[in-house]
């Protein structure tokens, strides 16, 4: 009975608290462009993106020459976010992923720096 009471009163005052439960945290990724000829957007754990679940992310994005830039476009044009051909540097996206294909580019090395992932 005691447990039982005591579990109520700290839901109780979670709640009264504003909720003690927080909030799921954006999952983290991080894009990667050049030195070289390379692209590519990847998990906290190192590995490519090919799929994502809908919600909430933060890009890291390491643009790594002047010569390439990061492109990421969305579904229906829900999503146009890209570093400029000129930046070098690293910059952080907020974003919320909805369904659909997203692509990601080199715009002057589209044909060959290119790679893509679905929300679902």
């Amino acid at each position: 009975m005691i447990r039982r009471s005591l579990l109520v009163l700290a839901v109780s005052s979670a709640a009264a608290l504003g909720g003690a439960v927080p909030a799921e945290a954006a999952t983290r990724l991080t894009a990667t462009v050049g030195p070289n000829a390379t692209i590519s957007l990847k998990t906290s754990a190192g590995r490519a993106v090919r799929t994502l679940k809908p919600g909430a992310y933060v890009i890291q994005v390491r643009d790594r020459s002047r010569a390439h830039n990061f492109h990421l476009t969305g579904p229906t044009n829900v999503l146009n976010r890209t570093t400029t051909k000129r930046f070098v540097g690293t910059t952080t996206w907020r974003l919320t992923f909805v369904k659909g294909t997203y692509r990601f580019a080199c715009d002057p090395h589209a044909r060959s720096m290119k790679g893509s992932f679905v929300v679902r």
